[in-house]
């Protein structure tokens, strides 16, 4: 019996309300980190921008499999 794929454990995931409420969590501090750049001096700039790519890492993980562009 093979391991299931990372794929496979999101699609599994998705099923359970308490992933997506991570999910939009993980949306919602994106948005306050893009936000927060707007009143940053330069150098947190970049720290903010390490912020915003780990998260979204997190979400294009998250919609792998995803058949709807909408998002």
């Amino acid at each position: 019996m093979e391991n299931p794929t990372i794929e496979q454990d999101i699609e599994h995931l998705k099923r359970h309300d308490s992933f997506n409420r991570f999910i939009d969590f993980v949306k919602q501090m994106r948005e306050e980190c893009i936000a927060e750049m707007y009143e940053s001096p330069t150098d947190k700039i970049q720290q903010l921008s390490g912020r915003i790519l780990s998260y979204d890492q997190i979400l294009t993980m998250s919609t792998w499999g995803k058949h709807s562009p909408s998002e």
